[in-house]
Formats: C-alpha cells, structure tokens, sequence
C-alpha cells in the first residue's frame, strides 16, 4: 500500500484527490493508498446526498466566508479545518470479505483503528455504524464510497475541535446516531489525546503501511485538478440538493 501525505489549501483539491485515488485503484492504474490531509482553512462538507438547506447555516457560512462543498461519499456534514486530521483508504475487496459489506466494512477498518489507538492508552469505542468515541463522546467520523473492486474510506481523526464554530455553520443533524440522543455538537464531539503526528503512526500501524509518504502520480495530480474545477468548485454538484 503507497502513502500519501498531501493537504491543498484549496478544499476543492482535498476532495478531488481522493476520487481520483479510488478511480486510479479502480482503472488498474494503482493499487491500494492511505492518504492523509488536513485542510488549512476551514469548509463545510456535505455528505453526497445530503441536502444543503437541511444541513447548513448558509448564512453564517457567506457571512464569514467559510466554502460549502459536497464530498462523493455518504455520511453526514462535518466541518473541517485545522484540528482534524483526515486519513482517506482505498481498500481492495480481496484485502477480506468484510470489505463487501457496508457495516462489517466499517467495524473491520475501525477495529484495526481502535486497537492501535488503544497500544497507545487512548480507550476508544465504535459508536453508531460509522464513529469512534471516547466516554460517549464522537472524535472520529467516517463516510465510505464503493466501487466495483476498491472502496474509498474517509475517516476524520479529530485532535482539536472548535465546537462553537460547528454550532455556527452547522444546523443540528436530523438523522442522528441513538449514543447521540439530543445532545448539541458542544457537548457531542471531542477530541483524541494525541497529536497528528502521532495519529499518523497509529493509522499506519493499523495497516502495516511504509513509513515513507511518495507523491500522487503526475496523471492523478492533474485529474485532480480538473475535477476540482469541474465538480468539486461546481455550485451545480454542490447545491444539487
């Protein structure tokens, strides 16, 4: 499995690299990935069907020109930003059978997760179908995209959260997960005892990744590019709904 370790300030450029790792594993062009990134400025980031006006204070967010964008995984809409370092797995379905499955999925790469977490002192818990939390509290969030042969996995590692600015930009979720009950993001999220750096060990070790970080291949980069200017800075993909 290669690894990346690459941020655009452009939240744009985030997304778009990320399809574009799954279509390269896909297309036969490249293998499995682990890649990390961790946007310098903040945006909001709708799940792929999710509708805008359900999930987003607009308002705040063109007041203070914070982007809203829309990722092509499920899951629900986060803030990202500073403070939350974001590891994206693209898996092969013959890694193991519980990939095929949506649920088995998330438990087998969250176990994987947990436990390296755990060799490190930090007690963690699988939470609803898709988070980890720690005394009930949310600290990682993690949405998946399939594909015929490899899934994209997008998980969030949260090690500093700024809970009011989530309260600012994001509307409180319809669907909810039951550990969540009616608790506001203030008091639902938190974060993870340890530095990114250190979360990046823990995820490496969680899939006995090289230690080295190499570049996207020169086609990937410019595909990204172009995506990003066609979808990802689109206000047709993103306000589709």
């Amino acid at each position: 499995m290669r690894v990346l370790d690459l941020s655009f300030h452009d939240p744009a450029m985030n997304l778009a690299l990320d399809e574009v790792l799954l279509d390269s594993a896909e297309r036969g062009r490249a293998g499995e990935c682990l890649r990390f990134w961790e946007c310098p400025v903040p945006f909001v980031v709708l799940g792929v069907s999710q509708k805008v006006h359900e999930e987003v204070c607009e308002d705040a967010c063109q007041r203070d020109g914070v982007p809203i964008l829309r990722r092509c995984s499920a899951g629900g809409c986060v803030l990202q930003g500073p403070g939350s370092l974001n590891f994206s797995l693209v898996l092969s379905y013959e890694r193991g059978p519980a990939l095929r499955n949506i649920r088995e999925s998330y438990c087998y790469i969250l176990c994987r997760i947990r436990a390296s977490l755990e060799s490190r002192g930090v007690q963690v818990s699988l939470e609803g179908i898709s988070d980890l939390a720690i005394k009930g509290r949310k600290v990682s969030g993690n949405a998946q995209k399939r594909r015929r042969s490899f899934v994209l996995h997008h998980g969030s590692a949260l090690y500093r959260v700024d809970a009011l600015a989530m309260g600012r930009y994001l509307k409180e979720p319809r669907d909810r997960p039951a550990y969540r009950g009616s608790r506001l993001h203030d008091s639902f999220v938190s974060v993870l005892p340890l530095g990114a750096e250190e979360l990046r060990r823990a995820v490496r070790e969680a899939f006995d990744t090289p230690e080295v970080a190499v570049e996207p291949l020169p086609d990937e980069l410019a595909e990204a590019h172009t995506l990003a200017r066609e979808k990802y800075r689109d206000p047709a993909w993103t306000f589709r709904r």
